[in-house]
């Protein structure tokens, strides 16, 4: 599964985008961004529904995996290719049952968690807060980001506090890739 994921993974925030939704989404593909995870928690489902569709249209004829957070239903309504799960979601094993061609990704935030979501079938980790981020809590360290990755046998992407200045060193740990939402945004 892990051949269709990209290195590098933008998580959609519209209120820290400094343009508007498409024209940013847009910048980013032209930067190389092929994975993306449509994560606006505050939208209505109706919102978000045509708002995925919107996103769906815009990375067509591209390479992309477009993840939609937390909504299964939504993700399988609009032909996504999977979905991101927070820690305390509904379970992978769920999913994964009844939509075994979804790549199904899964937060995480100790080695327990990462192991957990390995054995629950998660094509994918996110491990964070790897550095201090805007109200994230106390940051894991790369140390604890590389014996994560020794821990499972899934892709572990770092996501928290990432900047270009730093990313070969977060990549060195041996992580598959980088989440971010920050990192992405001009």
């Amino acid at each position: 599964m892990h051949l269709f994921l990209k290195k590098y993974y933008a998580i959609t925030d519209r209120k820290q985008f400094k343009r508007d939704f498409e024209e940013q989404v847009k910048r980013m593909l032209s930067k190389g961004i092929r994975m993306f995870q449509l994560r606006e928690k505050d939208l209505p489902d109706e919102e978000l529904f045509y708002l995925a569709e919107n996103m769906k249209n815009l990375l067509d004829g591209y390479d992309t995996v477009l993840l939609i957070n937390s909504r299964v239903d939504i993700a399988v309504l609009t032909g996504a290719e999977g979905v991101h799960l927070p820690e305390r979601s509904i379970p992978v094993e769920a999913v994964k049952h009844k939509f075994p061609e979804l790549i199904v990704g899964k937060s995480c935030h100790s080695i327990e968690s990462a192991k957990k979501a390995e054995e629950a079938g998660a094509d994918f980790i996110t491990f964070s807060p790897i550095f201090e981020t805007p109200g994230k809590g106390k940051p894991v360290g790369l140390k604890k980001l590389k014996e994560v990755v020794n821990a499972v046998n899934i892709p572990v992407y770092a996501l928290g506090g990432i900047t270009e200045e730093n990313i070969p060193e977060v990549l060195s740990t041996g992580a598959y890739g980088i989440a971010g939402i920050r990192l992405f945004i001009d």
